[in-house]
């Protein structure tokens, strides 16, 4: 593939069973994203109702290159990773299968980065954001760890826990993730960034409880993974942890 031909953003998106969702969400990526971009379905199993929606359906989805991506660990975190692999853009996005509204603002996702930011988040909570029907327990938790994340811990993002998020390569190549389950990896990429000095912008999103399908998200079970790397973040401003704590992989 020539230069010119490779994509600059590679769109990761795991799924599960999201073949009433994913089309929409496909013809609204076609639509709407001008940044030369690959589609990366990490999928588990190949019953899979994803696939066949796809398969059945390339058509609908004009230039987009969309290619399939079989998990190599278990659930959405092994999926993340395994995508994480699989990319070779510049950028990489981790992206909602059930997302149809947001597709418009991975171009300014790109153009942040493309400024010198290693994280663009995804922000339901900054100017121009919204969170839209979402259960009353998952609300209070994230808006209660958003608030204090970034008015105490100084977090450079109003929404720390979203996991619609950009990373540079450098990110995903060079700092190793320690979390284990589901999408905990996202904001332990973030705390570390910030940690190293690394830029973080974000852009305003929408979010609406899903219509369609089962979320993966766990809030229970993956309570204390997420209370790690929010001490973790707390550490930096008030303990000062420096840079060099945060562990780096060798680039080969």
């Amino acid at each position: 593939m020539t230069e010119s031909a490779r994509p600059r953003l590679d769109i990761l998106i795991p799924v599960y069973n999201e073949g009433a969702n994913i089309i929409t969400t496909l013809r609204a990526i076609a639509r709407e994203v001008k940044t030369p971009h690959r589609v990366l379905i990490c999928y588990d199993h190949e019953d899979d109702d994803t696939l066949p929606a796809i398969t059945q359906n390339r058509d609908a989805l004009g230039a987009t290159t969309v290619e399939f991506v079989r998990n190599r660990g278990r659930g959405a975190h092994g999926a993340v990773l395994t995508g994480f692999a699989a990319s070779d853009a510049p950028f990489v996005v981790v992206y909602p299968a059930d997302d149809d509204y947001n597709a418009a603002i991975l171009d300014p996702m790109v153009a942040e980065a493309a400024k010198g930011c290693d994280i663009v988040c995804a922000s339901r909570f900054m100017t121009g954001g919204s969170m839209v029907g979402c259960p009353w327990l998952k609300a209070v938790l994230v808006r209660a760890a958003n608030f204090t994340l970034y008015h105490l811990a100084r977090l450079p993002t109003h929404d720390a826990s979203n996991g619609f998020r950009l990373f540079s390569r450098r990110v995903t190549t060079e700092i190793p993730i320690e979390s284990e389950r589901g999408f905990c990896y996202s904001i332990e990429l973030l705390v570390k960034c910030h940690r190293l000095g690394w830029r973080i912008g974000e852009v305003p999103a929408r979010w609406f409880e899903r219509a369609h399908g089962a979320s993966r998200f766990q809030v229970v079970k993956w309570l204390p993974d997420y209370l790690r790397w929010y001490r973790y973040a707390f550490a930096t401003s008030y303990l000062r942890r420096p840079a060099e704590t945060v562990r780096r992989q060798p680039v080969t």
